[in-house]
């Protein structure tokens, strides 16, 4: 070596020295250091022609160095095993850091990247005018050209040519590795070579650089050097690694912000080409390693600052974070989105049956709050869903998974986050994310007596939950969500007198704050966290504290600057409470309460909302005022013109009110000044389930949408296009284009009138309206005008169905009176007009299905309806006249159970069925003409039975062959594949409505279903896939497979004795064969078994339920029968049994019989058969004993689904 090399070697090994002492304690490698002067000082060579020269003595002082290739063998060893690194492509290794072929594909980019390097350099020579520094980029210049010869002569041997002259390397400063700079390079963060050049010289231009992220500060003090600025930015990643992995992100996140500037001239391609093929390989081989060997602490930071919840960094350190973790496959959505995520998803596979697209109305009594102005982007509730609305787009985004419908809900400052509770069995707390729609954590139990939680808050930086419980006995709770923690921080039980706490807020500027009130009572908490106490205050009000009527509260809010508590009334008028905080000297134990200080009448209208913003406090009144006041409760400005109804919610923009120009359209403030009132703009929602837009700029109020107010029981789809009509009990018919989204048009009828029924004719023109107080209307489809010049009323009680005949000259109704009348179609002077024919009250118990059908010989309509009175009528229309509907038939459908629901089965084949579903979870098939049952099967069971159900419309004639139900349950939509034999892989389910499903109704061309909610004012789009359920089906198994779980121990079980499927079996093909059946084979056998025995087997519940109806109360007050009661009630009430079987089952029962069911002569008791009951049977039978004495069977109580 050289003595200028040693001298320059010194000289770096100081600098090197001197950034260690200032920066860490850890020592840099001269590898790393000489590595970042490579690529520092590259582009000055790239730039001097007279540098050519100087690579000629490079060349020949690299063929002397060749001779010391045997003694780098270690570092060769890495360098190759860095080479194969590359090969890998690891992925935290960045965009340019794929291999040579990558790097040729991207040779224009980083020639640029270079040509910006170069001008910097430049730069840099101006001012470190050093002749030390100039004797280093001469060495590395003289290295670099060698390099490049060696390149162009070797050709493909060129990356063998670098690791010789790495080699050299290696052994030259192998001291310097042996002093701990392997600790060091274990820890790099790797970091792309373009980023490395453009950090270190953008460092070399300022004279001190910080860095700080909370409390870690960083400084760095420059030096003339290049090497020591590359040393800087290699010794503050490896100290940073292995003691923050938040500081490694601040050097990772200053690399990605570096600008580069382009140089005015360049090198030719050829060497441009080489140059970067050179650089990249030796660079690639470095990181290989540095990437191997801190992989692991990479995968123990992210597991670290997971558990931390990194998520709720402020957005500069998010993209910080999203940019040190770029290319990892481990990364998290969460993390990593923005604000645009949501919307940019692609459409996902359709893995269910059964999707939501769509969610019609809103949950009026929750708020409605803005998430962002630039999209017009809403949040608001629809039954169990929370539903991220893009008013721009017309696109929803829902957040599905409550089980029970949404309770309250509340948004984060930054309107990121989202907490949502429901109220009812397994309620759940979740908070979301509203970047990407992900649900971060979830709370179960948070309620374990099953209530539910009633008003929930979050805190202005997001990171605490309070809740309070819909007990009878209220619970505040302080959750420390981020923890991803299952249990509260802290809890507080209320007393009964503070009323329902039902409003809950945080202070904004102390997050240890709460205030809470109920109609009667406002609570005031305070939470210590060292000392785990949640104190609170509740100072009761009467009329003597103000000698003034107070009112009733509806929201409460802290004052914007004082220590204070608004609490808004319905006699518009607001109490304002005084915090009174203990002397920081008291040595005992005080916490802070509220004191009553003034009654301010603000205005005569009942407040319904308080809120603030910037420095106003907000008001809404049953009025539809919205009303400004500033913090001394001074009116500066208000909207009364806009007509509105009772205001329900207003939330306002996150993005501030930008400052006033000369196109601004501003009103003034009430101030003597007149000054511009610049407000956010805002969302207001209305108790009437409308739903506006505010722009200040302009006093413009644009109405977003309108929704039911009242439940929603009917819908109809249109027969040919996509059109869906909803109709609500507030009186108003609404119709959408739901391809689009689009509402098309509506009709509000006068009060008191309320739509409980809708149906389409066959042809679409005319619409059927059946309301609650017993008025019919016979609408045209498209403009919801009467058909007929009055409407037909008839009926005193709520019209539950409407029904069309195929030739739309008949129309039937049904009322919940149990009445069924017909309209029909007259001609009255050359028109076509609708006229009552005849009512009848043919039930005499709750009307389940009213159906239109044509006789097949005729083609004249026929009419069935089906009650729960176990009856299936059919009326004569042919010979029905004024005031007289004709009966043609009545059948019994049921015995125990009763029929829930009838359509007509569809032609599969060649007889006719009518398909009846009854309330133990069986289908039955009825030929249409006989009414015979045909056939028994055990239907979907999910919970409730089937209360409605449809035929899927086909798309074609070639899917004629293949059909599908769609039914409704209590809660639930499901679909069923045909024809139904008891498969239960043939069928599936979901919750579309908790709290309960009151219509359906499907599209014209069977891709979509529509389900009504009832009282949670919504309806549902649904999108259905058959493919999934299909291939359910064939993951299901084939023949009998799919019905061995269905038998009691399976496919080895032993089967229950059945005697009363001959009649089903015997006819069976004799609508096909004209044969009657006298056998069966195995797998029909099992088929009728399964569909005919209980969906749930017998259960304690149930047999305590019939000796209830059956017995008396005995001394210890169970119900009980008498012995002799008991053996008379086998043998006269139930099905038949004679005296001589009683005794067998009972011989059977006791082990007396063992052999079978008929008693042989020699296993009889040789005692009077009476005699043996006597003994065996006590006096007093309870269900108990029946149970496990008599039947001899564990008491289970699992399945109580059969007897609701």
């Amino acid at each position: 070596m050289s003595d200028a090399e040693e001298s320059v070697e010194t000289e770096k090994e100081e600098e090197e020295e001197n950034l260690q002492h200032s920066l860490t304690e850890d020592k840099l490698s001269w590898e790393e250091s000489q590595e970042e002067e490579e690529e520092g000082l590259e582009g000055k060579w790239m730039k001097e022609e007279e540098h050519i020269e100087e690579g000629e003595a490079a060349r020949g002082k690299e063929e002397k160095g060749e001779e010391q290739i045997e003694e780098g063998e270690a570092g060769r060893g890495k360098e190759e095993k860095g080479e194969e690194q590359i090969e890998e492509g690891e992925a935290g290794r960045g965009k340019e850091e794929k291999g040579e072929e990558q790097i040729e594909e991207g040779e224009a980019g980083r020639g640029k990247e270079e040509k910006g390097e170069e001008e910097k350099v430049r730069g840099e020579e101006e001012e470190i005018d050093n002749e030390k520094e100039e004797m280093r980029e001469k060495e590395e210049g003289m290295r670099e050209e060698g390099e490049r010869w060696e390149g162009k002569e070797s050709g493909e041997e060129e990356n063998g040519e670098g690791r010789k002259e790495e080699e050299k390397e290696e052994e030259e400063h192998e001291v310097e590795r042996q002093e701990g700079t392997e600790e060091e390079k274990r820890d790099i963060v790797i970091k792309e070579p373009e980023e490395k050049v453009g950090k270190d010289h953008e460092m070399t231009k300022k004279s001190k650089t910080t860095f700080s992220l909370d409390d870690i500060v960083i400084s760095s003090e420059s030096s003339t050097s290049a090497s020591s600025l590359n040393g800087i930015s290699g010794s503050s990643k490896s100290s940073s690694r292995s003691q923050s992995p938040q500081v490694s992100e601040i050097f990772r996140d200053n690399d990605t912000k570096i600008e580069i500037t382009k140089a005015a001239d360049f090198r030719s391609e050829e060497e441009e080409i080489d140059s970067l093929r050179r650089k990249s390989s030796k660079e690639d081989e470095e990181t290989a390693q540095e990437w191997r060997d801190s992989e692991p602490k990479q995968e123990r930071r992210a597991k670290a600052e997971s558990r931390k919840l990194s998520f709720l960094l402020t957005g500069e350190e998010r993209q910080k974070s999203s940019l040190s973790h770029t290319g990892s496959s481990k990364e998290s959505l969460v993390s990593t989105s923005t604000e645009d995520t949501l919307f940019q998803k692609e459409e996902g596979s359709k893995v269910y049956p059964l999707t939501m697209t769509w969610s019609f109305g809103w949950n009026s009594f929750l708020p409605v709050y803005y998430l962002r102005e630039d999209q017009r982007i809403l949040l608001y509730v629809c039954a169990h869903t929370a539903v991220i609305y893009n008013v721009f787009r017309n696109t929803q985004y829902h957040l599905q998974g409550h089980p029970n419908i949404i309770s309250c809900l509340c948004v984060s400052e930054d309107r990121r986050w989202i907490a949502t509770a429901d109220k009812g069995p397994d309620c759940l707390i979740i908070i979301w994310d509203s970047f990407t729609g992900i649900p971060v954590h979830t709370i179960f139990d948070s309620c374990p007596e099953g209530n539910g939680i009633r008003s929930i808050a979050i805190t202005r930086d997001a990171k605490l939950l309070a809740t309070i419980s819909d007990a009878e006995i209220q619970k505040v709770c302080i959750w420390k969500w981020t923890l991803a923690v299952e249990t509260p921080s802290c809890t507080l039980n209320l007393p009964k007198e503070y009323g329902f706490q039902n409003c809950l807020t945080f202070n904004p500027a102390n997050n240890k704050e709460l205030v809470s009130n109920s109609k009667t009572q406002t609570v005031y908490y305070s939470w210590f966290e060292e000392k785990g106490i949640l104190a609170h205050s509740a100072p009761v009000l009467t009329e003597k504290t103000f000698n003034k009527l107070v009112g009733k509260f509806s929201q409460s809010t802290f004052h914007l600057k004082l220590s204070q508590i608004l609490s808004a009334t319905k006699e518009g008028k607001l109490v304002v409470w005084d915090i009174h905080y203990p002397p920081s000297s008291s040595s005992t134990l005080a916490f802070p309460f509220i004191k009553p200080c003034k009654l301010v009448h603000l205005q005569k209208e009942g407040i319904t909302v308080l809120t603030t913003v910037d420095s106003y406090i907000v008001t809404g009144d049953i009025k539809g005022n919205i009303k400004f006041y500033d913090h001394t409760l001074s009116v500066v400005n208000w909207y009364s013109n806009f007509k509105l109804g009772a205001i329900r919610t207003l939330s306002f923009s996150k993005t501030l009110a930008s400052t006033p120009t000369e196109k601004s359209i501003l009103p003034t403030d009430c101030t003597l000044k007149g000054d511009l009132f610049v407000i956010r703009n805002f969302i207001i929602g209305t108790f009437d389930a409308t739903v506006y837009h505010m722009t200040a700029d302009g006093t413009r109020l644009e109405k977003l949408f309108v929704e039911p107010r009242d439940a929603v029981y009917a819908i109809s789809c249109h027969p040919y296009q996509p059109l869906i009509a909803v109709g609500s009990v507030c009186g108003m018919i609404k119709v959408w284009n739901y391809e689009k989204k689009v509402y098309l048009f509506s009709r509000a009828f006068e009060k008191g009138l309320g739509v409980q029924s809708l149906t389409y004719n066959p042809e679409g023109a005319l619409l059927g309206a059946g309301f609650t107080e017993g008025t019919v209307y016979i609408l045209d489809a498209m403009s919801l005008e009467n058909e007929s010049p009055e409407p037909f009323k008839y009926s005193r009680t709520s019209i539950s169905h409407v029904s069309f005949s195929h030739d739309s000259n008949y129309m039937a109704t049904a009322d919940v009176s149990f009445t069924v009348a017909v309209y029909m179609v007259v001609v009255k002077n050359g028109q076509r007009v609708w006229e009552y024919l005849a009512r009848l009250r043919s039930h005499h118990n709750t009307i389940r299905s009213l159906l239109f059908g044509v006789h097949l010989d005729s083609n004249e309509p026929r009419l069935l309806s089906l009650g729960k009175d176990r009856f299936l009528i059919e009326y004569n229309l042919i010979k029905s006249y004024k005031d007289h509907l004709e009966v043609l038939d009545i059948h019994r459908t049921d015995q125990g159970s009763y029929p829930t629901c009838m359509i007509w089965y569809p032609p599969l084949t060649k007889e006719l069925f009518l398909l009846i579903c009854n309330s133990c979870y069986k289908v039955k098939l009825f030929n249409s003409t006989t009414k015979m049952c045909r056939k028994t099967l055990l239907g979907p069971a999910y919970g409730s039975p089937i209360e409605h159900t449809q035929v899927l419309p086909v798309r074609s004639t070639l899917e004629l062959q293949k059909r599908y139900l769609v039914f409704i349950n209590k809660d639930k939509v499901g679909l069923q594949i045909l024809p139904v034999d008891g498969n239960p892989h043939k069928t599936c389910a979901i919750i579309c409505h908790p709290n309960g499903v009151a219509g359906m109704a499907l599209s014209y061309d069977g891709c979509y279903a529509f389900t009504a909610g009832g009282q949670d004012c919504s309806v549902v789009q649904w999108e259905i896939n058959l493919s999934a359920l299909d291939a359910a089906v064939s993951l299901g198994g084939e023949d009998l497979t799919p019905f061995y779980g269905l038998v009691s121990g399976g496919r080895e079980g032993k089967f229950y004795r059945i005697d009363d499927m001959f009649n089903e079996i015997k006819f069976s093909e004799y609508v096909d064969t004209g044969n009657l059946i006298d056998k069966i084979n195995l797998p029909d056998f099992l088929k009728v078994y399964l569909n005919h025995r209980p969906p749930f087997g017998n259960t304690l519940a149930g047999i305590q339920e019939s000796f209830n109806v059956l017995g008396f109360t005995n001394s210890q007050g169970k119900k009980a029968i008498r012995r002799e009661d008991f053996l008379n009630l086998l043998l006269t009430k139930g099905e038949h049994m004679t005296k001589e079987e009683m005794y067998d089952c009972f011989a059977t029962l006791f082990g007396l019989n063992p052999e079978g069911w008929k008693s042989e002569p020699a296993a009889t008791s040789i005692r009077d058969p009476e005699i043996c009951l006597e003994e065996e049977l006590p006096d007093e039978i309870t269900a108990e004993i029946f149970t496990t004495e008599i039947l001899g069977l564990a008491i289970s109580d699992s399945s109580e689904q059969l007897d609701e």
